[in-house]
């Protein structure tokens, strides 16, 4: 009589793995297991395409007697008028912001910046 041969079966459900005589896994017919199931591919979204950006429109305000010197202005416009004024310090520049729909006060450095581009030679007024 020829020796059993037992092999560790890990398909069981719960607390581990049973100790079965080979026989009975080579006897267990495949099909009880359920197919396993894979998803197709996901199709990669459509880039949508961005909204074209409207031109910038800014708004300056004399400090000491809050006039507005410029509003609705284009780049061009506020260059322009920023030439006239003494000081960068002298205006407050605003930036219409439409997807909050009010105006925007200029940081520090955005305000330096048109300050500097009023200053360049090559900027006529």
């Amino acid at each position: 009589m020829a020796p059993k041969v037992w092999v560790l079966e890990t398909s069981t459900k719960g607390t581990g793995a049973n100790v079965v005589p080979l026989e009975r896994v080579l006897e267990s017919p495949a099909s009880n297991q359920t197919p396993l199931y894979v998803p197709p591919k996901r199709r990669p979204a459509p880039a949508l395409e961005p909204e074209p950006r409207a031109p910038r429109r800014f708004k300056i305000v004399d400090l000491l007697s809050r006039q507005v010197l410029a509003e609705d202005a284009g780049v061009r416009e506020t260059v322009a008028t920023l030439g006239e004024i003494r000081s960068v310090v002298d205006v407050n520049i605003y930036v219409w912001e439409p997807k909050h729909d009010r105006w925007r006060l200029l940081t520090g450095s955005e305000q330096a910046a048109l300050w500097e581009l009023s200053r360049s030679p090559q900027v006529v007024h």
